[in-house]
């Protein structure tokens, strides 16, 4: 009976991967963002759904969902360079700290009014006051549009950086609701614990991580991916058990870690890529099959005026005052203040009342899953329209149908770089013999259409083709110029 229970489980389990990856693309032309749908087939397995798998086990989920959350936030972390993350910091520091204060303190006040009894306002309000990682990475790499660099840094930085303090919000308040801390030095103990030793053990994770890849050699590339997918998790726990912030960590790890030299970086890359997705899936797929449909119901009233004063009070207000002091212009405040995404991290919040025996636990959950779902539609649906139409967004141009890696247990500098030829680009016309490059750069590929040139001196290079060129790190402003920006394989430019 075992393995047949074991058996269908794993069938069930594929069935739901592939149809939520088939239906993934659906996202764009609906514009609905993807959480929502993974969320639909998790309610759709459910106990109330087609499938009627019955599960209800909070604790299980709120433990998968932090093993997920550690894998999107890891793998943000590695795609986001370095002196980006420096020149957002403080704004999305601000962001991430006193934006969700703001938010949680206007959605009390407006659950309230609501006539919520002021506890479950409480927690209500601080569950739903930060941005969500997975649902802003998601949002913004697949919305077809390629933010300005330091909007779409401010809102991925944000999100990042944000987890603690709503982690924060919801024990504070769960535990004032049930009458087990005071508001004291404790509490403020407390809260410095979580940034200082979460900020401590992401540097040093970081940093650690670092030397270890460059000074261990391992046997198989497909190592390194596990090496620094052990790294993620020991960002996580460390830091976790003295009380820092294991969220905070993991990110500021995964950043300081993506400036370093990784070998293989491609392909470990891409590695915690399919990690992060496979986590997204799972992890929305688990939270949708707690939600029982029938429960929801009864919330929908207030459920609609806590998402609509979320969307258009809250998170807008919240946004400005915290941005007054920065000269962003208009359209980028406008922009950063719509565009504040709420997905797994508070519905995976809205588990600890329960798991504390908060009165009425269960309904917190199914009011901050409906909130959270109305939210990610309405802002998450707007995101390409709005970008456009307020001007943060940039051109796109079509990455190149082939990727080149040199595979080499040798962590060499030199990397291939993209580089789309356009109209306007000093190179368009000119022989690859007549191009002046540096000593060390290799032209070594040249796409055109379907066809694949070998670059050579007489090769010609025209609008539209795509240049693979071997160069060392310090002469990419060089082909910068030359070429213009160069592209990664999602396509951007950059």
């Amino acid at each position: 009976m075992e393995p047949l229970s074991t058996a269908l489980l794993l069938t069930i389990l594929g069935m739901l991967l592939i149809v939520a990856v088939i239906a993934s693309p659906l996202s764009q032309r609906l514009g609905v963002p993807v959480l929502v749908i993974f969320l639909v087939l998790g309610m759709a397995a459910g106990s109330e759904g087609v499938i009627g798998i019955p599960f209800d086990n909070y604790a299980l989920a709120f433990r998968l969902g932090a093993v997920a959350l550690v894998l999107i936030l890891f793998d943000g972390g590695l795609n986001t360079p370095l002196p980006v993350f420096r020149q957002a910091l403080l704004p999305a520091a601000l962001l991430a700290t006193v934006a969700v204060l703001l938010t949680a303190a206007i959605m009390m006040w407006v659950g309230m009014m609501l006539g919520l009894p002021l506890p479950i306002a409480l927690i209500v309000g601080s569950v739903v006051s930060s941005t969500d990682a997975a649902a802003v990475f998601a949002v913004l790499r697949n919305s077809g549009v390629r933010l300005k660099e330091h909007t779409g840094a401010i809102l991925e930085v944000e999100s990042g950086l944000n987890d603690p303090m709503a982690v924060l919000l919801t024990v504070l308040a769960t535990e004032l609701v049930l009458g087990t801390r005071v508001l004291g030095w404790e509490t403020l103990a407390f809260v410095g614990a979580q940034f200082a030793l979460g900020a401590l053990g992401g540097v040093l994770l970081g940093w650690g991580g670092q030397a270890l890849l460059r000074r261990v050699r391992l046997p198989a590339a497909g190592l390194y991916p596990v090496l620094t997918m052990g790294i993620a998790f020991a960002a996580f726990g460390l830091p976790t058990a003295p009380g820092g912030s294991g969220f905070l960590a993991v990110y500021l790890a995964a950043v300081l870690l993506g400036s370093g030299h990784v070998p293989y970086r491609a392909g470990v890359r891409r590695v915690h890529d399919a990690l992060a997705w496979l986590a997204q899936i799972l992890m929305f797929l688990i939270l949708g099959l707690l939600v029982f449909p029938s429960r929801l119901v009864p919330m929908l009233p207030v459920g609609f005026g806590l998402a609509l004063a979320l969307a258009f009070v809250a998170r807008p207000v919240a946004v400005l005052l915290t941005l007054s002091p920065f000269r962003f212009s208009r359209p980028d405040r406008f922009f950063v203040a719509w565009v504040g995404l709420r997905g797994a991290m508070p519905i995976i919040l809205a588990t600890y009342p329960v798991l504390r025996g908060v009165p009425d636990g269960d309904g917190i959950f199914h009011l901050v899953f409906f909130v959270v779902v109305v939210n990610s539609l309405l802002p998450g649906a707007t995101v390409a329209w709005l970008a456009h139409r307020v001007g943060v967004a940039q051109p796109l141009v079509a990455g190149p149908p082939a990727s080149v890696e040199l595979i080499s247990l040798r962590d060499y500098p030199n990397e291939f770089v993209w580089y789309p030829v356009r109209r306007a680009s000093a190179v368009a016309g000119a022989c690859v013999r007549d191009l002046p490059l540096p000593a060390a750069c290799v032209v070594t590929m040249v796409l055109r259409g379907d066809e694949v040139l070998a670059a050579r001196g007489m090769t010609q290079l025209a609008e539209g083709d795509h240049v693979c060129v071997f160069a060392a790190p310090a002469d990419r402003p060089l082909l910068d110029l030359l070429f213009g920006p160069a592209e990664d394989e999602r396509g951007s430019v950059g």
